[in-house]
C-alpha cells in the first residue's frame, strides 16, 4: 500500500495562536498513528512559526511510526536534525515571508552544498528526500547529490485550472518515471486533498504521500481519526 505521512504542522499553528499547550501535538500524532498513518511529518522552520524544537524532540522519542523532518538545508537546523536523527529529512526551500512552501528546492543550483549535506546525513544513518518540482533536471540533480528519495511538489497540479490538470499530472508522471529510472524512490505532496488525491495515487511506483492541511481542515468537521482514514481509503483503492 502507498504510505501516508500526516503533516501535523497546523495543529501546532493552532496551539501557537495562544502560545499555550492546546491542542497537544503528541496527542494528534498518536491519533494519526492509531488511525493507520505510517509516518508523521513536521517542518521545523527557522522562524519557529509552528513546530518548536521541543516538539521534534518529543516526537522522536514517542512515535512508533517514522518521523519525517522537513527542513531548510541551513546549519542551525542541520545540527538539530543530526542530534535528533529522524528516520528521514526532507530538504525544502524556505522563505520566511511565505505562508506555505511555494515551490520545490533548486537542487540543480546547489549541488555542491547539498551533496555535503546529504553525505553528512548518510553518515548519521538518516535517509534524505529532496522536495522538488516535477522537472527532470531536478530529478537528475537529486540523484547526483545522493538523495534516497524525491518528493514531487504537487502544488501546480492541485492548483491547476481544469484545462491544465492533465498537463500537470503528466509532468508528475514523467518526473516519477525518470526518478525510478535514476534509482530514486518517489513520494508526492503539497496541496493534496481527499478530492484530488486519486490521480496522483494512481501514478505507478508511488511510495508515499505527505498530506497536512487538508487532513487538519477536515478534522475540524469529522475528527482527526476519520480525516486520516478517508485518505488511507483512497490510497488503498489505488495501491497495486
Amino acid at each position: 500500500m502507498i504510505d501516508l505521512g500526516v503533516n501535523i504542522d497546523h495543529v501546532a499553528t493552532l496551539r501557537e495562536a495562544r502560545k499555550g499547550h492546546a491542542p497537544d501535538l503528541l496527542t494528534a500524532a498518536k491519533i494519526c498513528e492509531l488511525a493507520g498513518a505510517q509516518q508523521i511529518t513536521v517542518h521545523l522552520r527557522q522562524d519557529r512559526r509552528h513546530i518548536q524544537d521541543h516538539d521534534v524532540e518529543l516526537l522522536s522519542q514517542a512515535l512508533t511510526v517514522r518521523l519525517n523532518l522537513e527542513m531548510a538545508a541551513v546549519d542551525e537546523i542541520i545540527a538539530i536534525a543530526h542530534r535528533i536523527r529522524p528516520h528521514t529529512v526532507c530538504l525544502v526551500p524556505e522563505n520566511r515571508s511565505e505562508i506555505t512552501t511555494e515551490g520545490g528546492l533548486d537542487v540543480a543550483g546547489q549541488r555542491a552544498h547539498l551533496k555535503k549535506v546529504v553525505a553528512g546525513f548518510n553518515e548519521a544513518g538518516v535517509k534524505v528526500s529532496m522536495f522538488i518540482d516535477p522537472e527532470l533536471r531536478q530529478v537528475d540533480a537529486s540523484a547526483a547529490v545522493g538523495a534516497d528519495y524525491v518528493e514531487l511538489h504537487t502544488g501546480a497540479y492541485a492548483n491547476a485550472k481544469q484545462e491544465d490538470v492533465v498537463n500537470e499530472l503528466n509532468r508528475l508522471v514523467d518526473a516519477a518515471t525518470h526518478a525510478i529510472g535514476c534509482g530514486l524512490i518517489f513520494n508526492a505532496g503539497h496541496g493534496l486533498t481527499v478530492r484530488n488525491l486519486r490521480p496522483v495515487a494512481s501514478i505507478p511506483g508511488l511510495n508515499e504521500v505527505n498530506i497536512g492541511h487538508d487532513i487538519i481542515a477536515r478534522a475540524v468537521f469529522i475528527g482527526l481519526e476519520n480525516a486520516v482514514k478517508e485518505i488511507l481509503a483512497v490510497l488503498q483503492s489505488c495501491s497495486p
